[in-house]
């Protein structure tokens, strides 16, 4: 298998180790990755939104913290965290790798991954994927899954958009990426593009968590309950009817 990295680093991600985290201050430093709709996106008025979004913010109330949102690589925040940011709410799924750095906080969404190939594309197994040039968003699932495939050729992207716009221009074959974004840049380009559901190759459910730092109980403990209380008044079935099915 090989690898590419398309991408450029931008000037922002290498000063951002000029930011610290203001915990102790009433304010909470949250990291995301405003570019994989609906969870966090850039919205109309140029801030970043989408369910992750005012989901950390509905939480933040609960807890008498203040959000304020860095937006960032997707690769760049479990580094951050500690440092740059508090916590990160982007569509991240807990893995172990991932739990050797940070801890997480209860999973509050089920997901899978999805491949998103040209209309008239036949791909439809995991053995059809072999030998492909697939694209990913550096750092994410899609990303680990396509490591794995035989022959492949991996094209990494800081974006995933980026590498939904390089499979319309022919340069890979397909996108490995989570459902979610994945129906949303389906939807975009109806009648050039699907999405090919994750079951058919084997993909397993996997789980999007906050992540914080390691051993921060007391904030783990802050935020869990919020969680929970979230889930358990109806706020969270609003915000997914919000930005998950009215997307």
């Amino acid at each position: 298998m090989k690898k590419f990295f398309a991408c450029i680093i931008t000037a922002s991600l290498m000063l951002g180790v000029l930011a610290s985290c203001s915990s102790d201050d009433g304010v909470l430093t949250v990291g995301t990755n405003a570019d994989f709709p609906p969870f966090e996106y850039i919205g109309d008025n140029g801030e970043p939104d989408g369910f992750d979004i005012a989901l950390i913010k509905e939480i933040g109330s609960r807890i008498g913290r203040e959000i304020v949102i860095e937006d960032m690589e997707f690769s760049a925040l479990i580094a951050a965290i500690g440092s740059r940011i508090d916590v990160a709410i982007a569509a991240m799924t807990v893995t172990e790798e991932r739990r050797q750095t940070v801890d997480f906080s209860e999973p509050y969404y089920e997901a899978i991954q999805y491949v998103i190939v040209p209309v008239e594309s036949d791909i439809s197994s995991m053995a059809d994927l072999e030998g492909l040039t697939i694209g990913v968003q550096l750092g994410t699932t899609g990303d680990f899954i396509a490591e794995d495939i035989e022959g492949a050729v991996v094209i990494q992207y800081v974006k995933g958009l980026d590498a939904v716009n390089d499979l319309l221009n022919g340069r890979v074959d397909c996108v490995i990426i989570d459902r979610n974004p994945a129906l949303v840049f389906v939807e975009r380009h109806d009648g050039i593009l699907r999405a090919v559901e994750g079951y058919l190759f084997g993909f397993d459910a996997e789980y999007y968590a906050i992540a914080m730092p390691k051993g921060d109980t007391d904030l783990a403990t802050q935020i869990n309950q919020a969680l929970r209380d979230i889930k358990a008044d109806g706020t969270y079935d609003r915000l997914v009817r919000i930005y998950i099915e009215e997307s």
